[in-house]
């Protein structure tokens, strides 16, 4: 790998690690506090909403300035408001302050991840595209596993608002990566369109008319946001699950989270080194996923909670190849940015919506029923998502064959 190459990887390690640090942070310190599921659950809607509302805003501006720009931009303001918030909390108080700043460096990091995913099929054209998604992957689940035993390790030694210090300084280390890279590497941005600064609607426009139109991209939609119903009520309840329901120590919340994370990158090795069909990656990572939610909720053992888990984190990924590889076949290059945009905020709405459902419904020891609920929801859609498409594609052929030469009159 070039040294380049090695400096825009080693910009994603360093920002996932710090974005990571949050995300432990935030349902940890909130259900620590309050003792009370419902507001850890609570609290990641509010951290997590504002991270998908944003994406097509996001995605828009890609396509208008260099994702360089925008990808810097994310990560000086995501160590700013860090910083804002550590001072808020000093002058006021209040675990607030926690939330309200991890809430802003989710949309900031919003903005991140769709100048990466903009900038990939462009600064990697001469590989294979399932073969970079997965090394840029790995990138981001290292900072991923390292990222709660890290967290872990500071909150035995500070209070949460050094840890968040801590990230801070990890979002500029990110930064001075992505300036490393930026003057290292020989790569040019074309812009796409020269829109006017106010015409934010047309973007969107643009990014829903391919979602309907183009064949096979709603489906995908559909798919995605049913596994993200799952990955986000285990997101939402997992420390509550672990040290709540279980009565397990932090520690061994820190250890399922970095298992969590260690098997998803021998996962992702493995679609790197092995040329998987994307197909039986969409199948086996959809099945392993629905089958780790059930078995989440289902099992009065701890150990059968974490055997989920893993299935659940450890197959994520494997479902996000699939996803990213088939709509970058399918979405045209000048629409990229602004269609990704959309989609990913259709994907992952449900996210926040399984931790505002967690906050409505888990209370009175009902968490377990449901987790076991929104699985068979992901499983009940995906299904219908799968028969559509078989329905879709007859139609197709029947067109097709009304339309050939040899078809009688």
């Amino acid at each position: 790998m070039r040294a380049q190459h090695q400096a825009f990887f080693a910009s994603l390690f360093f920002s996932r690690l710090a974005d990571q640090i949050l995300l432990f942070l935030v349902p940890l310190v909130v259900f620590q506090t309050t003792q009370q599921a419902t507001w850890s659950g609570i609290a990641f809607f509010i951290e997590a909403f504002p991270r998908y509302l944003v994406f097509p805003v996001c995605g828009a501006l890609c396509d208008r300035m260099s994702p360089v720009t925008v990808l810097r931009a994310s990560q000086r303001f995501r160590a700013i408001a860090c910083a804002a918030g550590i001072a808020g909390f000093a002058v006021v108080g209040g675990i607030g302050w926690l939330i309200a700043l991890s809430a802003v460096c989710g949309a900031l990091t919003s903005q991140g991840l769709v100048a990466r995913e903009v900038l990939l099929p462009q600064v990697f054209r001469s590989e294979r595209f399932e073969k970079v998604l997965s090394y840029a992957q790995i990138a981001d689940q290292v900072g991923v596993v390292l990222g709660p035993m890290l967290a872990g390790v500071l909150l035995g030694w500070w209070r949460w608002e050094y840890v968040v210090g801590a990230a801070a300084l990890l979002f500029f280390a990110a930064d001075a990566a992505t300036l490393l890279w930026q003057r290292a590497s020989a790569f040019e941005w074309t812009a796409h369109e020269h829109a006017a600064a106010f015409e934010w609607l047309a973007p969107v426009k643009t990014g829903l008319a391919h979602v309907v139109r183009l064949p096979g991209l709603g489906r995908l939609v559909a798919l995605a946001a049913a596994e993200n119903l799952v990955i986000g009520v285990t997101l939402a309840s997992s420390a509550a699950m672990v040290t709540g329901l279980h009565r397990r120590p932090d520690a061994f919340y820190t250890f399922v989270q970095t298992a969590g994370a260690v098997a998803t990158i021998v996962i992702l090795l493995l679609i790197a080194r092995v040329r998987i069909p994307r197909k039986a990656l969409g199948l086996t990572s959809f099945l392993a996923i629905f089958a780790g939610g059930l078995l989440a909720g289902l099992s009065p053992s701890v150990w059968g909670y974490v055997a989920g888990f893993l299935l659940i984190v450890g197959f994520d990924k494997m479902f996000s190849i699939y996803i990213r590889s088939v709509r970058q076949a399918i979405i045209p290059a000048k629409d990229y940015g602004k269609t990704l945009g959309v989609v990913i905020m259709l994907n992952n709405l449900t996210q926040p919506l399984a931790g505002l459902l967690v906050g409505m419904f888990a209370g009175n020891g009902r968490m377990s029923a449901v987790v076991v609920a929104i699985s068979l929801g992901m499983g009940t859609l995906g299904l219908v998502v799968v028969l559509a498409g078989i329905g879709a594609n007859r139609v197709r052929v029947a067109s097709l064959s009304e339309r050939s030469p040899d078809s009688v009159e």
